[in-house]
């Protein structure tokens, strides 16, 4: 007789269902959405566009109006990637998301995956010299090992 568990969530085990892409408005990172894009595509899962919108307690305090800034910064994302796959949709037919989350890249894409279930992240590569000491937010999020990570150079 063997003891019975109850069927668990397995994330990945069929392929990719979510596949989260962060978005920032730099050049890597488009290369990611793209890249993700395309393996949302061929996997036919959803490809979930996060935009990490930062906290900045020093801006808000010295009067700049942060909230609004990294609205629009939102905005012309979504703009962006609505032209993109304007571009492709009869080419390609990719389901897509647009999600904002507030905080830190890192612990902002962590939300994103957790609450979107998140099967696989990508991300782009830093493109800032302090994060070979500090470490970069793809490498943090690999070390966290909660997901099949993507680094898109």
């Amino acid at each position: 007789m063997t003891d019975q568990q109850p069927h668990q969530f397995e994330r990945g085990t069929d392929g990719p269902k979510v596949i989260v892409v962060g978005v920032d408005g730099s050049d890597s990172s488009f290369r990611a959405a793209a890249y993700a894009g395309g393996l949302a595509r061929r996997q036919r899962a959803l490809l979930a566009v996060v935009y990490v919108q930062p906290v900045m307690a020093a801006g808000a305090a010295l009067g700049v109006p942060v909230a609004e800034t990294t609205d629009e910064i939102a905005e012309s994302l979504i703009a962006e990637i609505r032209q993109a796959t304007e571009r492709v949709k009869d080419i390609y037919d990719v389901r897509w998301e647009f999600h904002t989350f507030r905080g830190d890249p890192f612990n902002g894409l962590v939300a994103a995956a957790d609450q979107l279930t998140a099967d696989a992240v990508v991300v782009g590569a830093s493109e800032q010299a302090g994060h070979r000491i500090v470490g970069s937010v793809a490498v943090r999020l690999v070390k966290a090992g909660r997901w099949p990570v993507t680094v898109v150079p």
